[in-house]
């Protein structure tokens, strides 16, 4: 019996699915185990950006080491079609005024283009209550770019 891989994309193709999506999931390097959360993100082309509120074990695992394997993935919900990219670098945290209203109007106009909940907002440290705007006005989270990309993984079924 002959072992079937399943393919791999190419970049046009995992920057599409990149660019499509907004969850993904962090591997951060725990103490024994990799710790796992979930993340919206947004993608200007180059890096992606995370929004992440200012408290629990993400922070304290990224302040120890900010290397981190970051997946996304997007499949069919019978599993027809399936595809997912694994990317493995180093998460900064953004400093520049002008770069982190770029990047929470990239968040709002994500939320608002892809009707999302009001509830999300609790995920960036806001109130579901507030109005979406609040995420320019009030730095209630931490953004965290992705750079220095070593590795990237993009498979898709046949």
């Amino acid at each position: 019996m002959e072992i079937i891989k399943i393919p791999q994309m190419k970049k046009e193709e995992y920057d599409e699915i990149i660019r499509d999506g907004c969850v993904s999931r962090i591997a951060f390097q725990g103490e024994k185990y990799p710790y796992i959360a979930p993340f919206m993100y947004v993608f200007d082309g180059r890096f992606l950006y995370f929004l992440s509120t200012k408290y629990g074990r993400k922070n304290d695992l990224f302040k120890k080491s900010p290397y981190v394997s970051v997946e996304v993935e997007r499949y069919s919900e019978d599993m027809s079609c399936y595809t997912f990219v694994t990317m493995q670098g180093r998460l900064v945290q953004e400093e520049d005024a002008i770069a982190k209203k770029k990047v929470r109007k990239m968040f709002l106009d994500l939320i608002r283009d892809h009707h999302l909940s009001h509830n999300i907002l609790a995920a960036f440290g806001h109130d579901p209550s507030e109005p979406v705007e609040s995420i320019l006005d009030e730095e209630r989270s931490n953004i965290w770019k992705l750079t220095g990309v070593a590795d990237i993984v993009a498979l898709k079924n046949l």
